[in-house]
């Protein structure tokens, strides 16, 4: 493609990013039709490009957030090129395209950022998307865990070994190593799953003692005592709050929040007609592990015991009302709820919904 000269007014670049490439619309001022570059994905060609178009403070950059990550926000930003990086679900889009390219979703990025349409969202410190990606690894754990103990059982099933009450207690698990098969075959097989499993534990042990330290350290150290002022929020929990969700203020009200988590019931309504599903698990799922596993602190009394005054020791009056204002509500959603029938995860789930809105609440005052 030809140099591309500045002109007066701003250049907005639309860029499609991608593991190799990065397909730019740039828009010129007056203009309605971007003109498409193709360029590497690569510091080098990023310079080339920005170069060849004059100033940078006459540039508006902006590309959707996505597994490229940060690094070209982070560029751009040091070439004092202003650069949004946006919420791909967030981007309008008409009902009937079902055409998508690289060219045309460039194209249309750079059209909407020039008309204000796109929403941008808060680009995390290199720090704080450090201690994310920490934090993810424990997600992965969990899920890897998860399947470890789902093969087990699986496996027991399939040779009429079948565990009738609460599944991975200690009596569980002293029943699964009782377990034996005259097949040697089949008992290597149990060896090797259990096996698999302590090793998933291990790990896990591992990561979370390494966690344990960074809640105690910048940039998170502040959010994660605000969040631990409320019960059933350890140090675990708030890391992985204050890592995944950063920017708090973002959300404009506590339902969006709440949204955002996919602790809301999915719904299909038309005229007087109202259906309601299950949870959406939208959004961020270790926030929603996170916000499930604090949630079931709330079947019990009200109550600030040792370790919970302890975590509450330098927190502010207004913290203090509103956890104990959290508990006091939660507590008696989770009765009323169990009260007319429904089942313990039911309500432990919209007492998660409802705690999400708390600490909202609380890190938006």
């Amino acid at each position: 493609m030809p140099s591309v000269t500045s002109a007066a007014g701003l250049i907005h670049l639309g860029m499609d990013t991608s593991k190799n490439t990065i397909v730019v619309g740039i828009l010129m001022p007056g203009e309605q039709v971007p003109v498409i570059d193709r360029i590497w994905n690569e510091e080098g060609s990023v310079r080339h490009l920005i170069g060849r178009l004059g100033d940078p403070a006459g540039l508006r950059c902006c590309y959707e957030a996505g597994p490229c990550g940060f690094e070209l926000h982070r560029l751009l930003a040091s070439m004092g090129v202003a650069c949004d990086v946006v919420a791909p679900s967030l981007i309008p889009r008409r009902s009937g395209d079902r055409v998508k390219t690289d060219k045309r979703d460039a194209s249309r990025l750079a059209r909407l950022h020039r008309a204000g349409e796109l929403t941008a969202i808060r680009v995390p410190s290199p720090a704080e998307e450090a201690v994310r990606d920490l934090v993810r690894v424990r997600a992965a754990l969990l899920a890897d865990r998860k399947r470890a103990q789902q093969r087990i059982t699986a496996m027991l099933m399939r040779h009429d070994r079948i565990w009738r009450a609460t599944y991975w207690t200690r009596e569980h698990e002293r029943w699964i190593a009782g377990q034996s098969f005259e097949e040697p075959a089949l008992a290597a097989a149990l060896a090797h799953y259990r096996a698999a499993l302590g090793t998933r534990r291990a790990e896990l042990d591992a990561v979370e003692s390494e966690l344990a330290l960074w809640a105690g350290r910048e940039p998170l150290a502040p959010i994660v005592a605000r969040l631990g002022c409320y019960r059933g929020i350890a140090a675990l929990h708030g890391l992985t709050l204050a890592a995944e969700v950063v920017d708090w203020r973002r959300f404009g009200s506590a339902r969006a929040f709440m949204g955002f988590t996919g602790l809301v019931p999915a719904e299909y309504s038309s005229g007087e007609r109202t259906r309601r599903g299950s949870i959406t698990k939208a959004g961020s799922e270790p926030v929603r592990t996170a916000l499930i596993e604090a949630a079931w602190a709330y079947r019990y009394q009200p109550a600030i015991g040792v370790v919970l005054r302890r975590r509450q020791r330098d927190a502010s009056p207004e913290t203090l009302a509103r956890s104990w204002q959290a508990q006091r509500r939660l507590h008696g959603r989770y009765k009323a709820m169990t009260a007319r029938g429904k089942p313990a995860g039911v309500a432990v789930t919209a007492v998660a919904r409802e705690l999400a809105g708390f600490v909202w609440a609380e890190m938006t005052s």
